[in-house]
């Protein structure tokens, strides 16, 4: 009879057959398992995507629509009929009185955010350098009483605040809002930019200075460059606390319309009839473009300036 000849002696018996099979059976398991949980993970980062841009995916959309598509009973999702008129009202001035346009008070807001970066990050590396590299009498207490005066809401402070401005004649004027929004952003920035200093080892400023280098070109030459990207991280912080800031920018300007920021802008909108969504939409959209282009300027050292400062703290 002729065929395939099987060997008996090179199957394998029935225990070490049922160990393979149970392994493969493993090995399917996980497989499924890890698929699973990425499907998981990639629904769930899609389900927080979509509830995170679909308020702005409608400002936008609302910025373009005519108003009798705003209020319609039967709303779209997109404009049947877009147009410009939301910005041009808006741009135009016209609902503050003459007073000044849009970009006059997205001037304001924007330079404003900026001063106040500059400012709490010069400042705040100087505190975290020291409160990092130097061991002093009270430097404890300094570091919880940050965080202490960080948990106090600006609110409390704002009538104290606005007496000791007045007496400084810094009212009405955007110096006195710089100030205010450099010092709210100190203590979490000090904090912050601590943990990147701490991250950067001594041994390479020991190093330089042995060379010769002075403490000045140390700083500049040495830690600044290593810190640079908790800077940004930290400046992102200042900047959103300087341009989103709406309760002290009215109480210390007043009647000075012309220093006006761009949240204070947006109430014109608002009247004892109603609210006129189209160009409140629309000045929104206008108001989000800087703080966009601040993100995309920053971005490429903004994952690394998160990550660098939770190495060591």
């Amino acid at each position: 009879m002729s065929g395939i000849q099987l060997d008996a002696t090179r199957l394998p018996p029935p225990a070490a057959e049922a160990q393979l099979r149970s392994r493969m059976r493993d090995a399917a398991r996980a497989r499924t398992t890890k698929r699973t949980k990425a499907v998981s993970l990639n629904v769930l980062g899609l389900l927080v995507a979509l509830v995170t841009l679909l308020p702005i995916f409608l400002m936008i959309s609302t910025a373009f629509k005519p108003s009798h598509e705003i209020y319609s009973l039967t709303p779209h999702l997109l404009p049947s009929h877009p147009t410009l008129g939301n910005f041009r009202q808006v741009s135009s001035g016209q609902v503050t009185g003459g007073i000044g346009s849009v970009w006059l008070f997205l001037r304001n807001s924007f330079g404003l955010a900026l001063v106040t970066v500059l400012i709490a990050s010069l400042l705040a590396l100087l505190a975290a350098v020291a409160v990092a590299r130097f061991r002093f009498r009270w430097r404890t207490t300094f570091l919880v009483m940050l965080l202490i005066v960080q948990m106090i809401p600006s609110q409390a402070l704002i009538i104290a605040l606005f007496l000791d401005f007045k007496k400084l004649n810094l009212l009405g004027s955007l110096t006195g809002l710089v100030l205010v929004y450099a010092a709210q952003a100190l203590p979490v920035t000090i904090w912050m930019l601590r943990n990147f200093v701490a991250t950067v080892p001594k041994e390479l400023e020991e190093a330089a200075a042995i060379d010769g280098a002075s403490g000045p070109k140390i700083f500049f030459r040495i830690l600044l460059p290593l810190v640079a990207p908790g800077l940004v991280a930290t400046s992102i912080f200042a900047f959103i606390t300087a341009y989103n800031e709406f309760l002290v920018a009215l109480a210390f300007l007043g009647q000075n319309h012309g220093a006006y920021t761009l949240p204070i802008y947006l109430t014109y909108f608002f009247g004892q009839h109603g609210a006129s969504w189209g160009p409140i939409m629309a000045a929104s959209t206008i108001y989000t473009i800087p703080a966009m282009i601040f993100f995309l300027v920053v971005r490429r050292r903004l994952v690394g300036g998160l990550t660098a400062g939770a190495v060591k703290g």
